[in-house]
């Protein structure tokens, strides 16, 4: 169960586990392409077997990378990369509206035994290169189960208004597109998970499985569909290309997050595609903006597991009752 971390400055750090040296994921943080919004993000993410859950520049969103935190609207601004939704006129390319997230430092990065942890500072800004917020994001590796084929990954991130005016998080959704809610952590799967099973912790009201091959084209909400809904959880199953077999992963809200819909707080909302792609979002902003005060944070908890196999709903409970946040 021994973990290993490799640093390689101003490229990546790689995670690996076991005596075969299995790499789980590479957090990359090095620059990128502008137009692509820079940030650092995961891929490759593999299960405890070696197969590929995530993807990578793809033809048809070249800023879409693994797992990244992303800001498709904030203030104006595309943090998000590519082209921008404006609504009455679609995407647009306007270059001057891409902005960056720059990683700063490492405050800390290692693994002992059955955990590692990154731990990191960034900076946020517009396509100017003003400061706009600054974040302290941490990645923690545990709960690794090779008897279960599962790992467990845990993303937090605490970030920080520098402004002297409001930040608006939007989403295509807040400025006019239905279902496009994509904000917050994003993870694109690989070619090969398109049409994959998607299922929540709440059954359809139906008396179904609750679980269902989820459309681009889905209205939001609909009964029994995931997008736009709110649930602790939600669990994408995909089939591999080039080998035998399935993954899960399964997407968690830490009980501390913002996402009850009551009074003074800000409910998330899913985000989920499997057709034309695999991707999903806990997305901060599906319905309507949050907006974030000069000097305030935003503190978000999110545990990722990753598991070889079709699990069904059943296992998913099991599994995740039995981890501590």
């Amino acid at each position: 169960m021994t973990l290993s971390l490799t640093h390689v400055h101003g490229d990546r750090v790689t995670v690996a586990h076991g005596a075969a040296g299995t790499e789980l994921f590479s957090y990359v943080y090095r620059p990128e392409a502008d137009w692509e919004a820079p940030k650092p993000y995961l891929h490759p993410v593999r299960t405890l077997s070696g197969a590929l859950v995530t993807d990578y520049r793809p033809n048809d969103h070249r800023w879409h990378k693994g797992l990244q935190l992303t800001a498709s609207h904030l203030s104006g601004q595309n943090l998000w990369g590519g082209n921008t939704y404006v609504h009455g006129e679609g995407y647009l390319a306007l270059p001057e509206r891409v902005g960056s997230m720059a990683h700063v430092a490492f405050e800390e990065a290692g693994a002992e035994g059955d955990r590692a942890v990154i731990a990191e500072r960034l900076t946020w800004h517009p396509h100017g290169g003003e400061l706009w917020a600054e974040e302290e994001r941490r990645i923690e590796v545990h709960d690794v189960d090779p008897e279960r084929g599962s790992w467990t990954l845990v993303w937090t991130s605490a970030v920080t208004n520098r402004r002297a005016e409001p930040l608006r998080f939007g989403s295509p959704t807040t400025h006019g597109r239905p279902a496009a809610g994509y904000t917050g952590l994003f993870w694109r799967g690989p070619r090969a998970f398109r049409g994959g099973r998607v299922f929540t912790a709440e059954p359809a009201e139906s008396g179904a499985t609750g679980e269902s091959v989820v459309s681009s084209a889905s209205a939001v909400s609909p009964e029994g569909d995931a997008m736009g809904s709110q649930s602790p959880w939600l669990a994408y199953v995909g089939e591999h290309d080039g080998r035998d077999g399935h993954a899960t992963l399964v997407f968690e809200h830490a009980p501390s997050n913002d996402h009850s819909g009551e009074k003074g707080t800000h409910p998330a909302h899913w985000f989920v595609r499997s057709d034309p792609f695999a991707a999903v979002a806990p997305s901060w902003a599906f319905h309507e903006e949050l907006v974030l005060p000069p000097g305030e944070t935003l503190a978000r908890t999110y545990r990722v597991v990753v598991a070889d196999g079709a699990w069904d709903r059943a296992r998913v409970a099991a599994h995740l009752e039995g981890l501590a946040w």
